[in-house]
């Protein structure tokens, strides 16, 4: 009897735990496809940004406004703004050929900057037909004049204000920086979320010594950041009713693995398939079911939370606890000069 694989995010019935999360990958249909072929349960699609839309449309304002004060007869050559290429109308225009390239769920993603940037396009998403809908909340709380209150509460405004407007499952794409992660989640449980995501990383900005320029770096993740999600989501278990993902870090399938035994109802894969390719996913679907054919596992839902902080024999040691002993027990290497 094979291995039943079988879980649930946002509401949707999913065939394993590998969720391809939003990157380059979805913007082609061939990659999409082979995502798919090689077991992915369901597409996260790339984001769509409000600040792209906002300058599209600045952008596009100044051309009208050049057509207004211009020659009659040479303003006719220029585009009107309705015939302007609109970065949603591509995003809607993808996912509707996702929709009907794959019969996997597509969950559309929206990153803004403010509750009416995210509001204007949940409907448009709705009706483009997306299974669900992630809001990738990235927010810096960079003015100091900012409560953490204030920082936590601006998350479940842009919830409450999409709710309003669409019946799509919503899930929330999470930062750790959050100064009370299990409260928030608790909020946006009661504000009408699906699911969340743990935890969205933030890209820091790096210095170029030679031309004391501020420049973009991008550091794909690695197995060992996939521990800081793996904790909370065991402290989340069973507290909560909300689905929980992963994401950040997720490699390998033993990665996978732990992340279920402490709760997660998927694992989101970004950096591991832009190193490796759409075919990694694959070799990590047989080793998953490879380990618990071995350990004699019928299911995943048999080992979905059995090391939550709840069921663990040591639940304190994804508290304080973890701290304590890990410093107290640490010993100098003998090869360390002395």
């Amino acid at each position: 009897m094979s291995v039943d694989l079988r879980t649930r995010y946002l509401g949707l019935e999913l065939e394993n735990p590998f969720v391809p999360s939003s990157s380059p990958l979805t913007r082609d249909i061939d990659k999409a496809k082979r995502l798919e072929d090689h077991g992915a349960a369901a597409l996260v699609m790339y984001s769509l940004f409000e600040e792209e839309i906002d300058d599209e449309e600045e952008r596009a304002h100044s051309l009208t406004h050049f057509q207004d004060i211009g020659h009659g007869e040479a303003s006719s050559y220029l585009p009107m703004h309705e015939e302007l290429p609109s970065r949603r109308d591509e995003y809607l225009e993808q996912l509707t050929k996702l929709k009907s390239t794959l019969g996997i769920p597509i969950i559309a993603s929206l990153n803004g900057t403010s509750a009416g940037g995210w509001v204007q396009h949940a409907r448009s998403l709705e009706a483009a037909g997306a299974d669900a809908l992630e809001l990738n909340v990235y927010h810096v709380a960079a003015d100091i004049s900012e409560t953490s209150a204030a920082a936590e509460q601006r998350v479940v405004d842009i919830l409450e204000a999409v709710r309003a407007q669409t019946s799509l499952p919503l899930g929330i794409k999470l930062s750790s920086n959050y100064s009370s992660i299990g409260n928030l989640v608790t909020r946006l449980e009661a504000a009408g979320a699906a699911g969340v995501a743990l935890f969205n990383r933030f890209y820091q900005p790096d210095i170029d010594l030679s031309s004391l320029a501020i420049e973009e770096s991008l550091t794909l993740s690695t197995s060992h950041e996939s521990l800081l999600a793996m904790r909370w989501i065991a402290i989340l278990h069973g507290r909560v009713g909300v689905s929980l993902a992963a994401t950040g870090g997720v490699h390998t399938a033993q990665d996978v693995l732990k992340l279920v035994l402490c709760g997660a109802d998927v694992t989101y894969l970004c950096s591991v398939l832009l190193k490796d390719g759409p075919d990694r996913l694959g070799d990590m679907r047989s080793d998953l079911v490879q380990w618990l054919e071995e350990n004699e596992y019928a299911s995943l839902a048999e080992l979905r939370g059995s090391m939550s902080q709840q069921n663990s024999p040591d639940p304190v040691a994804f508290e304080r606890g973890n701290y304590l002993r890990i410093l107290g027990g640490y010993r100098v290497p003998d090869s360390v000069w002395r």
